[in-house]
């Protein structure tokens, strides 16, 4: 019946007439996954509990069960069920709009860049993406994330220009509380926020060169820890940068670092300038 009407919530008794109620979970849960259970039962004892609880039961409620707490539990969960439908609705509706057909393109220059965009989705490297203002790297950094394996992960924006030199370090990493003056409360930095995901790294060309110190060691190492802390936090995230500078230019002039340089441009991509695509 589970597998014939996929229901919200299944209400499951741990004592069946021809089979115990954990099998019967066991079975529910590999059938139909999205469907949540809450057992109850008049045999209530911690081992049992915890075995439900691991083949994914949602609650566990002792008999005699109370009317309104089986009520609150219920009201939670389909609450949550609501939830996680809007977010899977949200989702798909972000990997619709950024689809690679949704970015206007005509010209011949911009076919190659989709052809490139395609191949570079379906890999993990980190990508360096450069040309003029309003060219659409942005645009083209969110594409590529909401095409690729990561695309029920976050995508984290960092605006390199606005961030204050003073504030890189808690920018990126998070501080705990009292790390600094005006420190009131703990934070979580932009890296660990996009893990899972992928961080989006704007202007990057406009990085001191502190800052490109602090980047190029977390891209290395992949962990950090936070301003004040002493717990090394690991990630697993993909970075894209982009840049309307010349970074070729700003390497020989000293003023960006060649071995932060070569770690961003593991995969490059070059969008044509407005002027060579007045199709657009």
């Amino acid at each position: 019946k589970a597998q014939k009407s996929s229901p919200d919530i299944v209400l499951l008794d741990m004592n069946l007439p021809d089979v115990i109620g954990i099998e019967a979970l066991s079975q529910i849960k590999t059938l139909v996954p999205q469907t949540e259970v809450i057992i109850i039962t008049g045999y209530g004892t911690i081992k049992n509990a915890v075995e439900a609880t691991k083949l994914g039961a949602y609650a566990y409620l002792e008999k005699p069960v109370d009317n309104d707490e089986l009520l609150l539990t219920v009201s939670r969960l389909l609450e949550v069920k609501k939830l996680v439908r809007e977010v899977e609705s949200l989702k798909s509706e972000l990997t619709s709009r950024y689809r690679f057909t949704n970015i206007i393109g005509t010209c011949s220059q911009m076919d190659s860049v989709f052809q490139m965009m395609e191949k570079i989705a379906l890999v993990d490297g980190t990508l360096l993406i450069t040309g003029k203002s309003g060219t659409g790297k942005e645009l083209v950094a969110r594409a590529i994330h909401f095409n690729s394996r990561r695309k029920q992960g976050p995508f984290v924006v960092v605006n390199c220009a606005a961030i204050p030199r003073d504030l890189i370090e808690s920018e990126f990493f998070g501080h705990t509380k009292g790390a600094f003056t005006d420190a009131e409360t703990e934070t979580t930095g932009k890296f660990e926020l996009a893990h899972g995901g992928t961080i989006f790294l704007d202007e990057v060309g406009e990085f001191s060169a502190e800052a490109q110190g602090k980047l190029l060691r977390v891209l290395g190492e992949r962990e950090f820890v936070k301003v004040g802390g002493t717990k090394t936090i690991s990630i697993d995230v993909r970075v894209i940068a982009a840049t309307n500078k010349d970074l070729e230019a700003a390497l020989k002039k000293g003023d960006f670092r060649e071995d932060l340089y070569w770690r961003l441009a593991v995969l490059s991509l070059h969008l044509p300038p407005l002027r060579e695509r007045e199709e657009d």
